[in-house]
Parts: structure tokens; sequence; C-alpha cells
């Protein structure tokens, strides 16, 4: 475990009050020992219980939070999705524990020798938690490490205060301070917390912030993985169907008004199908949103920081040329509205490289557009960026396909739809380079969140003697050392 006595606490009583909570948690944890099946599932079934418990008041805080936000969709994607993670690693949890046979080598393992991993908790794991999914994104990661038989500490964000206080409801309601604690708070708590010696830290944000967070870590060598988010293409065959793939992203799109770092963060089309493109986007927005300005099911974006950010990205694209269009299938006056800040679906046809929203993560319901000649371009663009947290494709080619998987590098890859990997919880979901570090869900979440012992078992043989590996070295030693270095 990572020295406590690392932090300075003099003088400042946010770290202090951490590290009280800390030092208790990695206390009751060193004195549990074996922590056992039966205690980790149960206190995953308390954590499920009682986010079924305050499941209305944290759809009703999501919705205070995000000034606009449907019950169904919080439903969804932070009550259903936070429950989902504890019900599959209960399930699978003694599966999971179960020592890991590994291979012996030659001649020890036909004279008895036997190897093994077995995985150990590995104390006490920071978790610091983004506003845009603030339970599922709290929860599902809790899931992976209450599983692997850890404590836990949450920093959530400050953007949904009121969902953080439900939080820290059903976290009180659910664990002891020595299981599972939270501290919300402004930045200036998340700089402290992010420098304290956890055994492990995730987090869930900006890649900008996430460098400020790995470095505060490094100063205590806590390992951390880090999930984030880029600028996630979609690639469409001119083999896609159209209609079914346009249907698929603009449900991703609009989700959570695009605030989702999985999002469709821009197309690539053939440059025949551009106009049947844009206007099948028009065409199943106002089938899902047939308004949107009154429309409690569509999402708000969170806060007048944002809202501005994305209103000035527009602008930005405007003035370079592209061609914006708002998808209104209602031409409601979005400059009149009180105390929401919603944007409407927007596309940006001829989208350039200079534009903020082809340079920067949108995370919105901004939508650039590319247009291609051949496909092969869309493979060379796509990895001419940073690499995405997510590669889409939609079409029936094989050959493409299989280009796409085999040339582009993401996260992960959904094809034929977006986001739906992310629900698989025997698949791993984490990034690589800008967008992440790491990655959990299920079994490949026990692991991140656990230290794999290896165990070597040597037989009642003197292996050692018989193979010559003890001084004074002679004709066994030489036979040793030759059928070793044998190629």
């Amino acid at each position: 475990m990572n020295a406590p006595q690392q932090v300075n606490t003099e003088h400042d009583p946010i770290i202090e009050a951490m590290m009280k909570v800390l030092d208790a948690q990695r206390a009751d944890f060193t004195a549990e020992g074996h922590v056992s099946a039966e205690t980790r599932i149960d206190r995953m079934r308390r954590g499920m219980n009682s986010i079924s418990k305050f499941q209305e008041q944290l759809v009703e805080a999501l919705n205070t939070d995000f000034t606009c936000r449907p019950r169904e969709l919080s439903m969804l994607t932070d009550v259903s999705a936070s429950i989902m993670p504890l019900k599959n690693a209960i399930k699978h949890v003694r599966k999971y524990m179960k020592p890991e046979k590994r291979k012996t080598v030659f001649p020890m393992n036909l004279l008895g020798g036997r190897s093994r991993i077995e995985y150990q908790p590995l104390g006490v794991v920071g978790v610091i938690s983004p506003w845009n999914f603030p339970a599922n994104l709290t929860f599902a990661p809790l899931a992976d490490i209450l599983a692997a038989g850890n404590r836990s500490i949450i920093k959530p964000s400050e953007f949904t205060p009121t969902v953080s206080q439900v939080m820290a409801d059903i976290i009180k309601d659910a664990w002891e301070e020595k299981e599972v604690a939270i501290f919300p708070g402004g930045p200036e708590v998340g700089a402290a917390f992010s420098g304290l010696p956890f055994d492990h830290m995730i987090f869930t944000g900006a890649t900008s912030i996430a460098r400020h967070i790995m470095s505060a870590a490094a100063r205590n060598l806590v390992p951390v993985t880090l999930e984030l988010g880029g600028k996630s293409p979609v690639l469409i065959s001119r083999t896609a169907d159209i209609k079914t793939a346009i249907s698929r992203i603009m449900l991703g799109k609009t989700m959570n008004a695009g605030q989702i770092c999985l999002a469709p963060d821009y197309l690539m089309v053939p440059e025949e199908k551009l106009d049947e493109v844009v206007a099948e986007i028009e065409s199943i927005v106002a089938q899902m949103y047939p308004s949107l300005l009154a429309n409690p099911q569509y999402t708000s974006v969170v806060n007048d920081r944002h809202f501005q950010r994305l209103n000035e990205n527009v602008r930005d694209a405007r003035e370079k040329g592209g061609e914006v269009i708002e998808v209104n299938p209602a031409g409601e006056d979005f400059s009149s509205q009180q105390g929401t800040y919603k944007i409407p679906p927007t596309i940006i046809k001829n989208a350039t490289d200079d534009m903020r929203v082809l340079e920067e993560e949108i995370f919105g319901p901004l939508l650039p557009i590319k247009t291609y000649k051949d496909f092969n371009e869309t493979i060379d663009y796509v990895n001419s960026k940073p690499r995405p947290l997510a590669v889409y494709y939609f079409g029936r080619d094989n050959v493409e396909e299989r280009n796409v998987l085999d040339r582009t590098t993401s996260g992960g890859v959904c094809l034929n739809d977006v986001i739906m990997h992310i629900m698989q919880e025997d698949l791993p979901f984490g990034g690589v380079g800008p967008a992440g570090m790491g990655a959990y869900h299920g079994y490949d979440g026990f692991k991140t969140f656990s230290h794999a012992k290896g165990i070597y078992k040597q037989s009642k043989l003197d292996i050692a003697g018989l193979g010559g590996m003890r001084p004074p070295y002679g004709k066994k030693t030489e036979s040793t050392i030759k059928m070793q270095t044998k190629v």
C-alpha cells in the first residue's frame, strides 16, 4: 500500500478530512484480511438496493442539475446502468476470484512444481466521476472495485451538485464510511483528492484535466485508470443502409444532447450521399423530437458555460465557411428559452479541419460532416488524428470492416451501431492514447482493481540440486544451461 505520511495535512482541512477517512478505510481493510465472496456480494447488494431505493430522487436530481433531462433517459443511463454492473458482478464474482492456473517451466513441471495467480484486493481506490452520467460513472466502476474486495472514496463532479447529494444519501444508506465514502465539492476538493496516496485511482473526464490528475497521482506513485474522450468518428460505407445508419447515429448523437464521451463526433460519408444523409438526419430527428424547446424528452446542455462554448463553436464553423443547418422541426425560437440551455441538433456541412468542431471534442448536439471519394480516405483521416475512444463503421463490406478493425486504433469499436458496446459487461471499456489508459467492466474491471499475485509452489524434490543450480557448479549445471539455451 502507499504510505499516507507522504501527504502533508497541515493547515489544509480538506486534505485532513479526506486523509482521516482514507486512513480509517486502510486500517479496516488491513484488519479484515481476506475479503470473502460473501462479504463482497453483501456490499454490492447493499449498493444495488440503495440505488433502487433512491431512484426517484436520483431522477429528479438529474432533471434539476440539467434543467431538463427526461426521466426515461435517466432511468436507462443512470439508474439501470448503475444497477446492472452490480448485478453482473454479484453473479460472477465467485468465478472471478478463483485462482488461475499457469504453466510451470520444464523440468519443474514434471517434478511437481506448480504455478498460479491469485487476485488480491489493492486496498483503497479513489474515484473521480464526471457530470454527464454522474451516477452511472460513479457506481459502475464501484461495482468492479467492490467485486475486487476494495474500499473506495469518491469525488463527484461539482457541475451536478443535486445529484452528488443524492449519491451521498445512497452511499450513507448502503455502506459504512470505512467501506465507501464520498467528498463532494469544487475544484479545490478535486485537486486535494487527486493528490491522496490511494492504492489506485480512476478518473473519468476531459483529457486536459487528466494530465493534472496523473501528475498529482504520480507524486505518490498511484496507478491510474483514465477514461477520457476524444473525437469518435462514424464511417458510413457506400454499402450502408442510410436510413438504418442515421436512425442509430442520431439516437446516439441526441441522447443526453450529445453529452457523452462515446457520442458520434463527426461523420464521413460518400460525397454523392451527402444530401441523402442530411435529409435523413432531419427526418429522423423530427420523428424522435417533433418539438424541442418545451419537450421534456430533449435534454438540455448542462450549464451556461457549455452552452456558450457550443454556440461559439457554431459561430466559428459558420465564419469559416461551413453550412450550418439547425434541425428544428417545430421552428422554435431558442433565444426565448427560460431556465434551460437547449441547443437543437445542428449539422455542419463542408466541415474543415480549421474549425473548432473538428479540432476539439464536441460534447454536445453538433454534428460535422466530411465527405470522401474512396473509402480508404476515411481510414487515413482517422489515423491522422489522435486515437479516438471509439470508431463506428456502418456497412456490409467485409473487406472494409476488416480494414477498419486492422488499420485503426481506438478504445473500442461498434459495427453498425454507436455506443452500444459500452453496455456489454463482458467487454472491457477503456481508451487508448489521449482517449484513456486502462479499462474496466466485468472481469476486466475486476482485474484492473486487483493485484495479480504470481505464486509458485515448489515440490519436495531438490530441484536446484538436480539441475545443478547450487554451487559447486559442474556437469549438471552445464547440462541445464545447454538445455535452456538451445534454440
